[in-house]
C-alpha cells in the first residue's frame, strides 16, 4: 500500500519525514509464521476469519525457504486455564475473545494445511509480539539470522507487533503481503502502510520467493 492511497498530503508528509527507505536484505533470513493457528485462520471460531488464501501463500513461502535451508519458526498464542479465566493478563480484558485460546484446544493448533515439519521451531506466546516474553530473539541469534520474513495473522495485531519488535531487536524485516491477513480490510491495509513506512519492507510473494531462491547455498 502506498502513501498515495491516503492522498498527496500524506505522501508529502511521509516523504518529508524520510520514511519508507528500503531495508537491507541479509543472507541469513528466518521465516516467522505468526499465529496461523485454527483460531485465527478458520471463521468457525469467534476469534478467526477465513484466511485460506493466506495459509496457501504462507505454505508456498515456507516451501520456497526449504531449498535454501531457511529456518521456520511458528508461533501460537495459548493460555493456561488460570491465565484464560483470571485477571493477570490485562490484554485479555481488552480482547475478551482471546480467552478461548486455551492450551489443548482446537483454536491453538497450527493450521494443518501448512507444511510444518518436526524440525521447525514453535514459540508459544501470551501477547501480540512473537518476541515479547519469549525466547525468539535468542533463538534467531543462535541460528545466525539477520533478517525476519514475517507471515501470519493478524496484520493489525500480532504481525505488526512482531515486525516492530523484530526491527527493534536488530533484524531486517520483510513482510510478504499475500502471506498476512486480518479480519477486515481497513485495519489490514492501514497496518501494512505503517509497516512499510517505518519498520520493514512489504513485498509481494513472488519477490519473497525470488529472494529466498537467490540466497547463498540455495538449491534452486
Amino acid at each position: 500500500m502506498s502513501a498515495a492511497r491516503y492522498g498527496p498530503q500524506t505522501e508529502h508528509t511521509y516523504a518529508r519525514a524520510g520514511f519508507g527507505g528500503p531495508v537491507r536484505r541479509g543472507d541469513r533470513p528466518a521465516i516467522v509464521v505468526v499465529d496461523l493457528t485454527r483460531g485465527f485462520t478458520e471463521d468457525v471460531f469467534p476469534s478467526g476469519a477465513d484466511l485460506t488464501d493466506v495459509v496457501g501463500a504462507s505454505g508456498e513461502l515456507i516451501e520456497a525457504g526449504r531449498g535454501s535451508g531457511v529456518p521456520v519458526v511458528f508461533t501460537a498464542i495459548a493460555y493456561t486455564p488460570a491465565e484464560a479465566t483470571g485477571d493477570a493478563l490485562p490484554w485479555l480484558h481488552k480482547a475478551q475473545g482471546m480467552r478461548a485460546l486455551r492450551e489443548g484446544s482446537a483454536e491453538v493448533v497450527v493450521d494443518p494445511r501448512l507444511p510444518r515439519r518436526p524440525a521447525d521451531h514453535l514459540i508459544v506466546k501470551k501477547g501480540a509480539s512473537a518476541f515479547f516474553g519469549t525466547s525468539l530473539t535468542a533463538l534467531l541469534t543462535g541460528l545466525g539470522c539477520d533478517t525476519v520474513l514475517v507471515c501470519g495473522a493478524t496484520t493489525s495485531g500480532c504481525v505488526r507487533a512482531t515486525a516492530v519488535d523484530a526491527v527493534q531487536s536488530g533484524f531486517s524485516v520483510l513482510v510478504a503481503r499475500e502471506c498476512v491477513g486480518d479480519r477486515a480490510a481497513g485495519p489490514h491495509e492501514a497496518n501494512l502502510f505503517d509497516i512499510q513506512a517505518k519498520y520493514g519492507d512489504v513485498i509481494g510473494l513472488a519477490d519473497a520467493v525470488g529472494y529466498l531462491a537467490g540466497l547463498p547455498g540455495s538449491a534452486r
